[in-house]
């Protein structure tokens, strides 16, 4: 136990260590709370959809050989975020239809993409530290976390803003339509907010591992709490420790960081659904 600690002390005077728990504790907070509202609303598949999009991106980015791919990408993830909304209300195409098909072609003309203009000597690693996760969590600049802690300040500042209006359109939109509620707008601003999110996590979990940090706290704190406010803050909580325990043994032990994090996602589920059956027996 000891050395373990030292350990730690040591590995805490680099500052790459804190850059990487930073960044990790503002997407995984982030997430946490954009996720309770999209479970809730059943839009949790437009995290998996728009994941891909980002992967898509990306490879568009690097085909271009730009060197700060995070505009680009951001700017294609949006587009793509307002687009699911729209087309997700066409009666000729569902919204499920509607990701299937924006996802499954994203990440395929990515793959293509990444193939027939490739610069690299090791495309298999590239697309799978793209998909994956990578070591770029522990090799972030200070600029790079300055923009995460910016784009997160706004992420949070929406949420808490519009609160009201948030939780008047996850729980009865028709309801929320009729008191004067643009849902519409809201549903926007949602949809926009979740792809700023996703854009922050691809260096954290990459892109197929990003649905984890939406799902997995939002999922385990309903098994324990009941109100939209509980759940809120206990996903916050759960998706900040198990992040930053995933950072930590990653760290110590050499693992990919995003599977580390989402194997203790995992668990922490399970004893979250553990403690929702005990709760259930006893009422």
């Amino acid at each position: 136990m000891t050395e373990i600690l030292s350990e730690f002390a040591l590995y805490f005077n680099y500052p790459f260590v804190w850059y990487a728990l930073i960044v990790g504790v503002l997407i995984a907070f982030c997430s946490s709370l954009l996720g309770v509202t999209l479970v809730l609303k059943r839009f949790s598949f437009i995290g998996d959809g728009l994941s891909h999009v980002a992967f898509g991106a990306i490879a568009i980015a690097s085909v271009l050989k730009l060197t700060n791919n995070m505009p680009l990408v951001l700017l294609i993830t949006t587009l793509c975020a307002v687009l699911l909304l729209r087309t997700g209300r066409n009666a000729r195409i569902k919204g499920d239809a509607a990701v299937a098909m924006i996802s499954v072609g994203s990440l395929a003309v990515g793959y293509l993409l990444m193939n027939v203009f490739s610069a690299s000597g090791n495309l298999s690693g590239d697309i799978c530290s793209t998909l994956f996760g990578s070591t770029s969590i522990i090799t972030l600049t200070q600029s790079d976390v300055w923009l995460c802690i910016s784009l997160s300040v706004a992420v949070v500042a929406v949420f808490i803003i519009f609160y009201n209006k948030i939780f008047a359109v996850t729980f009865d939109e028709s309801f929320a339509q009729t008191t004067g509620t643009r849902a519409n707008l809201y549903n926007l601003l949602i949809a926009v907010t979740i792809a700023v999110v996703i854009v922050l996590a691809m260096n954290l979990v990459g892109s197929l591992l990003i649905s984890a940090l939406v799902i997995f706290p939002a999922l385990s704190a309903m098994r324990v709490f009941k109100s939209f406010k509980s759940v809120t803050l206990c996903a916050a909580v759960f998706a900040v420790v198990c992040s930053v325990l995933g950072i930590l043994i990653s760290i110590i032990a050499g693992t990919p960081v995003g599977s580390t994090i989402v194997a203790i996602d995992i668990v922490a589920f399970a004893a979250f659904w553990a403690v929702g059956l005990f709760k259930d027996r006893k009422a």
